[in-house]
């Protein structure tokens, strides 16, 4: 059996003895460290600008409270995580992550794709980059189908929660790379149509070694984890 590739979820907040805020710089740092294969974080776009976030209430991992993009930018610019880290920007984590890892971006609000575009063209043209570092996936097709206008030579990895009547045939129209599919709702039948089609099967959230083991036995190719630590000893002990 082919080993799992670790993708850090949320930067892997849960690696080690101590827990770091998720979306953190101080977790994707770490992730880093331990040699992941991806890095996995999630954006909005509020006020022209990209937070690295999962929710869009404020309250549970950032401080604050409210609807993250009803909130005036310097209000966004006064909280905190839990570390006492700010708000992160894209543009933070992609210094940080640079070529070590690929990074995958998780579109989470509306309105996304034209700063994600302009914050990476900037970026790889700074920095003499490439665009096999990064994947773009969302749950929102219509703004992956944008990403597939706008950056075409970023890879685009297809969400969904559930077993759709056509399996992976929603990833045909957006030149899928990776389709993206949940821990609870996984088939044989779903993994192999994917593979068919010629997609990398990404499986989230895959935090327990049972699950590890079945991931495996089914031939995904990777699996987006909390504890990337565990996960890579896991590899390791089953190579």
């Amino acid at each position: 059996m082919k080993p799992l590739l670790c993708i850090a979820h949320r930067g892997g907040p849960l690696a080690g003895p101590s827990p770091l805020p998720e979306n953190s710089l101080a977790a994707i740092a770490r992730a880093l460290t331990l040699g992941v294969y991806a890095v996995e974080i999630d954006v909005f776009q509020i006020h022209g600008e990209l937070f690295v976030t999962h929710d869009r209430r404020l309250g549970r991992v950032v401080s604050g409270q409210g609807i993250i993009t009803a909130q005036s930018l310097s209000y966004l610019n006064a909280q905190h995580l839990e570390n006492g880290e700010p708000l992160p920007r894209l543009q933070q984590v992609l210094e940080l992550v640079g070529d070590k890892a690929l990074l995958n971006i998780e579109i989470k609000g509306e309105n996304t794709v034209p700063k994600l575009s302009q914050v990476l063209d900037d970026h790889i043209k700074s920095h003499q980059g490439s665009y096999e570092h990064y994947c773009v996936s969302s749950f929102d097709h219509q703004q992956l189908f944008q990403c597939l206008q706008q950056i075409p030579q970023v890879k685009r990895g297809v969400l969904i929660e559930g077993i759709p009547l056509d399996y992976a045939a929603c990833c045909e129209p957006l030149k899928a790379y990776s389709f993206n599919t949940h821990l609870s709702f996984i088939t044989p039948e779903l993994i192999q149509d994917a593979q068919k089609r010629g997609l990398k099967n990404w499986v989230y959230t895959v935090n327990h070694e049972d699950d590890w083991q079945a991931m495996q036995q089914l031939g995904v190719d990777a699996v987006f984890t909390d504890k990337p630590d565990a996960l890579l000893a896991f590899t390791k002990k089953t190579a």
